[in-house]
This record gives C-alpha cells, structure tokens and sequence, in this order.
C-alpha cells in the first residue's frame, strides 16, 4: 500500500505543478506582467522576470518533491526515507491549510495539497 500512496502523491504533485505554471502563466502571471506599471515593484523589468520565475521554480520544485516520492516508492531508503516523506508530507499538508484558509476554499489546489499530504502519511503508517 505504501507504494500505491506514495506514487499516487507523486502523479498529482506533477499534475499539480503542471497545471500551476501553465494556468499560473495564461489567467495570473502573464496578465499581470503585461500591464505596464508606472510605479512600484513591477516597473523593474528584473524583478517582473524574478517574479515569473519564482512562479515557475515553485512548480519545478513540486516536481522534485515528486521524483522523490516516486523513487522511495520503488526503493524505500528506511529510516531516512520515511523522514524525507514525513516532511513532504507536512510540506503538503501545510500548502492544503494555508491554501484553504487564505481562499476561503475557492482555490482548487487546496484538496490536492491536502490529499498529496494525507498519501504520505498513508505510507508511512
């Protein structure tokens, strides 16, 4: 079972890191940056990259959470393993909360985080 948990966490972390940087990029990042501000931080034309990239490093980094995920999976690593799921798992857990909470659970990414966090601690159970 703790196979099926942690590779079905890792599944939705990539389709979760798939659909925020593409509609990330076409209804939140994209629209923002193609207005021209006049004052402020978004005048920068460094910081108005930093702020895209940001956008997409966080999806990167889901994605290797999820390498994880799928290569413990396949070969536990014992002890260290079950730490390294442990933490994605509060990881996660705390994206779904924090999520839930700020958006009044209009976002719908809060369920995903909450159920990649609740698979982790399946498998290690």
């Amino acid at each position: 079972m703790s196979s099926v948990a942690l590779l079905t966490a890792a599944v939705l972390t990539v389709a979760i890191s798939i659909i925020h940087s593409w509609i990330g990029e076409r209804r939140l990042i994209g629209p923002l940056l193609a207005i021209e501000p006049r004052v402020g931080v978004l005048k920068s034309a460094f910081l108005r990259q930093v702020l895209r990239h940001a956008w997409h490093i966080t999806s990167l980094a889901w994605t290797g959470m999820a390498v994880v995920l799928a290569a413990l999976a396949l070969a536990p690593q014992g002890e260290a393993g079950r730490i390294a799921i442990i933490g994605i798992g509060v990881t996660f857990l705390l994206h779904g909360v924090v999520i839930l909470a700020l958006s009044r659970g209009r976002h719908i990414a809060w369920p995903v985080f909450l159920a990649v966090g609740a698979l982790c601690f399946l498998a290690v159970r």
